[in-house]
């Protein structure tokens, strides 16, 4: 009893990530599988075939293809919008600044349907067309409330005095920015990058009221519930949780990375009177 008690967090811990990891582990094995008929809920034998021809059917293929793309594009009108929101709330004071914090939080809280139901009553109003582009403003839409909190939280524990000791060695805003700044927020961005790439490829309810006749990955899986799920979708998805586990562990190696940068002050001998001397060190090159 001892023991459990001093451990029993870390077993906690083991058995909730288990229960979150049990269904990805069934994708990848039934990605091995060779069923029978249409649907692959059974085990009926080991195969690498789908795997060789992971790419082997076109609509999947395309439904990939536009999710992939949609993804990308979501990611990086949030990441340039959201960072600029959060930057604007964390740095100036400006009249409607608490009520553009609330704003920020509303599509967070509120449920994916009543979003995807206004944007589609918002878009009929306007007679605007269903398609990839009605899918991009809403995906846009609904990642700038992540990308904000993200970058909001790293630029709220940010130490702005190296800002002002590159501004006092003469380097102007933008190479302040480019040098100091936006590697100091790089892991915040980083983060906030692959929530908002995940969020996109992943969302269903939003895209399906406002998707007309483009179909993405997981519209794709939802229509082949009915006449079955090609094995292929399982091969993609283990792909694609592969990759998600690699960007992960190297936004980790970049944060501790990060955190080594955010402890150097301008007094420490690497970015001191030492390092100034003799033109090394960020602040010395940001002065340059």
């Amino acid at each position: 009893m001892r023991w459990l008690r001093r451990n029993a967090v870390s077993i906690f811990a083991g058995i909730a990530i288990l229960y979150l990891l049990l269904p990805i582990a069934l994708i990848a094995v039934f990605s091995f599988n060779d069923p029978e008929g249409k649907y692959n809920y059974t085990w009926n034998g080991f195969t690498t075939e789908h795997w060789q021809d992971m790419f082997g059917l076109e609509a999947l293929n395309d439904a990939m293809r536009t999710s992939l793309e949609l993804a990308a594009l979501t990611t990086a009108i949030s990441l340039v919008l959201g960072t600029l929101i959060a930057l604007a709330l964390v740095r100036h004071h400006f009249r409607g600044r608490g009520a553009a914090n609330l704003l920020i939080v509303i599509p967070m809280a509120t449920p994916e349907v009543v979003i995807g139901a206004a944007l589609l009553s918002l878009f009929v109003n306007l007679n605007v067309s269903l398609g990839f582009t009605t899918l991009l403003i809403a995906h846009v839409m609904f990642s700038i409330s992540f990308v904000v909190i993200v970058v909001r939280s790293r630029l709220i524990g940010f130490d702005r005095s190296l800002e002002e000791a590159a501004r006092d060695l003469g380097a102007s805003s933008w190479t302040t920015f480019r040098t100091i700044t936006l590697p100091l927020l790089a892991p915040g961005l980083i983060g906030a990058g692959l929530l908002a790439f995940a969020l996109s490829i992943d969302d269903f309810v939003i895209s399906d009221f406002n998707s007309g006749q483009t179909e993405t990955f997981p519209l794709y899986i939802f229509s082949g519930l009915s006449k079955g799920i090609p094995v292929q979708v399982y091969v993609l998805a283990t792909v694609l949780f592969l990759l998600t586990v690699f960007a992960m562990a190297l936004v980790t190696w970049q944060q501790k990375r990060a955190e080594q940068m955010a402890a150097v002050r301008p007094d420490d001998e690497a970015t001191g009177l030492g390092a100034l001397a003799s033109g090394s060190g960020p602040l010395a090159r940001a002065g340059s």
